[in-house]
């Protein structure tokens, strides 16, 4: 049975082209788990970065657990990302490039049941670049329109 839950980063494919993709495990406690699965969770301003040959996130915000006592967690806490070494030594290299950051994309839960953060290597668009996303989509949805008419 296939999870509903599946939170996307929106603003990232505005602002950042986006050149790779990977799914990525995600380290959570008990309560935090219990709040995706109840959809209190944002991505907004977050981003991924390495300490110490491993790779983190921090500004994901996961709301508390209604139901948690004082075993509850922080919900702007730093949490570990889970890849295999040839994924972050690959990373790694890419990101001591210029311009390349990675960012969290989507969090989801697969159909085992665990967590996971699709991250995304990604280059940052310039303000002209943004102008002509925007074009597109508008034209797009102007066609869409045209076409549910006829």
């Amino acid at each position: 049975m296939a999870s509903r839950i599946n939170i996307k980063n929106k603003r990232a494919f505005f602002d950042y082209e986006i050149i790779e993709k990977y799914v990525a495990g995600i380290q959570l406690a008990g309560t935090e788990i219990k709040s995706i699965r109840a959809g209190k969770a944002g991505l907004v301003d977050s981003f991924c970065y390495f300490s110490r040959g491993e790779l983190w996130v921090k500004g994901i915000n996961i709301a508390e657990y209604f139901y948690g006592t004082y075993n509850n967690h922080k919900p702007a806490r730093e949490r570990k990302l889970l890849l295999q070494k040839k994924e972050l030594k690959k990373l790694l290299r890419k990101t001591k490039e210029t311009g390349l950051t990675i960012i969290p994309l989507r969090l989801f839960i697969n159909e085992r049941g665990f967590a996971k953060l699709q991250i995304g290597l990604a280059k940052g668009k310039k303000k002209y670049d943004k102008r002509e996303s925007l074009k597109q989509k508008d034209a797009k949805r102007d066609m869409d329109r045209a076409k549910k008419v006829f």
